[in-house]
């Protein structure tokens, strides 16, 4: 009857409803998409917990990054990492001087005392060439809304990473 044949018509239109809802989903294949701005060699923003699990695992920072990642790694700490680090006393105090190893690159911030994760997201949106390191979970949540961020964290005794792109032939978990 008639009746049937109205609702595959509009069955048709409804395709035009699927591709409104899947636009979002489209924007998700930057997860994906081979971050050319990413490196080799790697740019790792450092948050202020990671220095400090690392030491408890004892791993030693850039090794481990260039063994998980099987490239040149080049560790960034902001300012406001290291006033942190700074902040939190005599416990962090090897992390503070891991953190100020030549071979980590200073980012100078030019906000004013705001909490280094929003300084670290804030980089990250704008400048898609970073791989946050991070073991903190609110941290890792926030980045994840972030396409074509990966993470770097700590699992089982080596540095790990998430959302890193297949081609760049990283480990998998």
């Amino acid at each position: 009857g008639k009746g049937s044949f109205a609702t595959k018509e509009e069955e048709k239109e409804d395709p035009q409803a699927i591709k409104v809802s899947e636009a979002p989903h489209y924007s998700s294949a930057l997860f994906f998409k081979y971050n050319t701005q990413l490196g080799p060699p790697f740019r790792i923003l450092i948050d202020t917990n990671f220095i400090n699990f690392a030491i408890k695992n004892k791993l030693d920072v850039i090794q481990s990054m260039m063994d998980c990642l099987y490239a040149k790694c080049i560790p960034y700490v902001t300012d406001c990492v290291i006033g942190e680090l700074e902040r939190l006393g005599s416990k962090y105090r090897v992390a503070l001087r891991i953190a100020k190893d030549p071979r980590f690159v200073r980012l100078p911030c030019l906000h004013k005392g705001i909490y280094a994760d929003d300084c670290l997201v804030q980089r990250v949106t704008q400048h898609k060439c970073y791989i946050v390191a991070t073991c903190d979970k609110d941290l890792k949540r926030r980045i994840r809304k972030i396409p074509g961020v990966p993470i770097m964290y700590i699992y089982q005794r080596r540095f790990s990473i998430e959302r890193m792109p297949d081609a760049y032939g990283a480990p998998k978990v």
